[in-house]
């Protein structure tokens, strides 16, 4: 018989369990040295490692690319460990009932910083400066993170970072190779530079230093390939032992052009396993009693960006739920994931890769299909949804899908609801929202340089309408009411338009000019076997792109539709999406992967007229400073009864909007700077 097994000083077990076998407590103390939470009271913190174990031979598990060749226990189960880390009520009769489970991002907790407005020191939550604003903890949420990707840097000494050691795949017992494909650009000549993208590592090679291995370069995702001789590159020694991260080139390596090396490599990781991990930890926290508690009520998942991705592509393999059926989570918000899905379960799979608009197109990720019922794609005849597998594993969860302006231009985003063709809007499933945070870029912005970019970058604040939507996903679920209606632009009253109708109705604003094209996600053809995660064909052969479509702009350059938050309703300048790379990276054609613009309105009409603004002033616009406060406080009222503010925000966001004000009234336009933007 399996047994769970809770160790802290002393052996304890519990009833029989599937999936998790046993869990270690290897850390419980007192959260913020005994910091109140209003009635909720103190919190504790819990760190351990749970074994999860996985019978390749059940349908919920069939899916997982190479889960049959990683070793097995006794029983014929494939066994592994992520660790964790658990923030909840003390009492717990003080909870909430909700276990919020937060996708890790790269290995860093990701839903204090935007939720709580704190990110931890060192990923590892201890002062009450840790837990920023409160949110999570007043409401009485428990708070959950676990490994679950294995493809991250472990960071500086001190650092927490939640990475997985999953099983590697091995052919009868001996290594598989398969090559692995690294793209890189720089944004200044280097004489080095990281292959391996944001915060990754490689997979080993297959031969010592690689010798075979390519390192090519073309001049946009699209362009032809062109080698560089072996011996005039190679990749930089790791000066801890680990496997490089950096490659080396004589002549160094140049602005304008796209990298790439591709490698052949051995012992792929069973990647998928990390997905799996999320789903069964979550089941076991909702039925087991754990350290003292009873099992929770409901279970949220969340994640951001990569994270949202990890959520999508859950749904799309009917990874809700757990080996026995049972929901593994009730409720999904997936924030900034754009249209796609990720490599978090194919052979050789790269997690921390991307599509973007100049970048990273060559790895799995936006792909068909996207919505969330049934479309058809009309070059391969495939017919599905994204919600095929949780759709046929049983009642969907309820489910919230939030994308700001810089997804439907870096990150395809309008592919969720437009047909695979961008000729009609489709249907969206009931049991989903899907929201345009208007105006706002990937994450609120807060570079004080413009570097490497042309404007300054976006600060529109969407968190508030983030935290207001978690409230309302978990009312949702507890069937106290239902979250605001779904709002996108759309094709049928011409809010979601091509990029040549944009450019043609976007004003001259002085210092932005809108980009040639948004993202138009290829289709990849990875060879035969893609279909079992198996990519025969790296780099892959690129196919039709998908079409996709942008949210219209107004006569002040802000977008039309969707969720406008109290920057569009009472702008104070042009709020975009996109943001140009400045000419010296090389790239100056396209736009950033993840930032937006920001550009004020001119203080007066002399101003204004001086600069060729076709804005109307600051000083046309709002007569006096209260009078622009007034309409601020009206905007976001407006909000609060459409469920996208929280009331008790109100009067921040009110002296946050006046604050702006002032420092865009004593800024001079003449300095190019762009910390005035922020108020420290």
């Amino acid at each position: 018989m399996r047994r769970l097994i809770i160790l802290m000083g002393l052996l304890t077990t519990t009833p029989a369990w599937s999936a998790v076998e046993r869990v270690e407590i290897t850390e419980r103390t007192v959260l913020a040295e005994g910091a109140t939470f209003g009635a909720v009271g103190t919190y504790e913190k819990i760190r351990g490692t749970a074994w999860v174990s996985l019978d390749p031979a059940l349908p919920a598990n069939a899916g997982i690319t190479d889960l049959g060749l990683a070793p097995k226990d006794d029983h014929g189960r494939v066994v592994f460990a992520t660790d964790f880390l658990m923030l909840r009520p003390t009492n717990a009769g003080q909870r909430n009932g909700a276990l919020f489970y937060d996708v890790n991002n790269r290995g860093g907790i990701a839903a204090l910083g935007q939720v709580n407005g704190r990110v931890p020191a060192r990923n590892d939550p201890t002062t009450l400066a840790d837990t920023g604003n409160g949110f999570f903890f007043k409401r009485g949420f428990t708070l959950l993170w676990s490994a679950w990707t294995w493809d991250v840097q472990p960071g500086g000494p001190g650092d927490r970072p939640f990475i997985l050691k999953p099983p590697v795949a091995k052919d009868k017992g001996g290594p598989i190779t398969g090559k692995v494909a690294y793209e890189f650009i720089v944004d200044k000549p280097a004489k080095t530079a990281p292959y391996v993208g944001m915060k990754g590592i490689p997979y080993p090679f297959a031969t010592a230093g690689a010798p075979d291995a390519v390192l090519t370069e073309r001049d946009a995702p699209e362009a032809p390939r062109h080698p560089i001789p072996r011996a005039t590159w190679g990749f930089v020694e790791n000066p801890d032992g680990a496997l490089p991260v950096e490659v080396r080139l004589e002549g160094g390596f140049q602005t304008g052009k796209i990298y790439e090396v591709v490698v052949p490599s051995r012992d792929p990781y069973v990647v998928g396993v990390g997905l799996a991990g999320i789903r069964d930890l979550l089941s076991f926290f909702k039925t087991q009693p754990f350290a003292g508690q009873q099992p929770l009520d409901r279970a949220l998942i969340f994640g951001i960006s990569q994270s949202g991705r990890v959520i999508d592509t859950m749904l799309y393999n009917g990874w809700n739920r757990d080996e026995e059926g049972r929901p593994a989570f009730d409720g999904a918000y997936a924030q900034v994931p754009g249209s796609g899905k990720g490599s978090f379960n194919q052979r050789f799979g790269q997690a921390t890769r991307h599509f973007s608009p100049l970048v990273e197109q060559i790895y799995y990720s936006d792909a068909f299909p996207f919505t969330t019922t049934p479309s058809t794609d009309p070059v391969s005849g495939a017919s599905g949804s994204m919600l095929d597998g949780a759709r046929a594993a049983g009642l969907l969860p309820k489910m919230i899908f939030a994308n700001t302006s810089a997804e439907y231009w870096n990150r395809s985003a309008s592919l969720l609801h437009t047909t695979p063709d961008g000729a009609a809007d489709a249907t969206i499933a009931p049991s989903a929202r899907i929201y345009l945070l208007a105006g706002s870029q990937h994450y609120v912005g807060r570079s004080h340089e413009r570097a490497p970019f042309t404007a300054c970058v976006n600060t529109t604040n969407h968190y508030p309408v983030e935290r207001a939507l978690i409230v309302a996903l978990d009312n949702w679920v507890q069937g106290k009411g239902q979250p605001p209606a779904s709002a996108v632009p759309s094709l049928a009253d011409g809010t979601l338009v091509v990029a040549e109708a944009y450019k043609a109705a976007f004003p001259k604003v002085p210092g932005l000019t809108p980009p040639a094209s948004p993202l138009m996600p290829p289709r990849l053809d990875f060879g035969p076997r893609y279909a079992q995660g198996i990519a025969d064909t790296v780099p892959p052969v690129r196919g039709a792109p998908y079409p996709t479509r942008v949210p219209a702009p107004d006569a002040d350059g802000n977008d039309r539709a969707g969720v406008r938050q109290v920057e569009l309703e009472v702008p104070l300048g042009t709020h975009t999406g996109w943001n140009l790379r400045a000419p010296e990276t090389g790239f100056g054609t396209y736009q950033g992967r993840f930032d937006g613009s920001f550009v004020p309105f001119a203080r007066t009409e002399a101003e204004r007229i001086a600069a060729h603004d076709p804005r109307p002033s600051l000083a046309a616009r709002y007569p006096s400073r209260q009078a622009f406060l007034d309409k601020v406080h009206a905007a976001l009222m407006r909000e609060v009864a459409a469920g996208f503010v929280l009331a008790e925000e109100v009067d921040d966001l009110v002296a946050d909007q006046g604050a702006l004000y002032d420092r865009i009234l004593t800024h001079d336009p003449a300095d190019p700077g762009c910390g005035y933007l922020f108020g420290n």
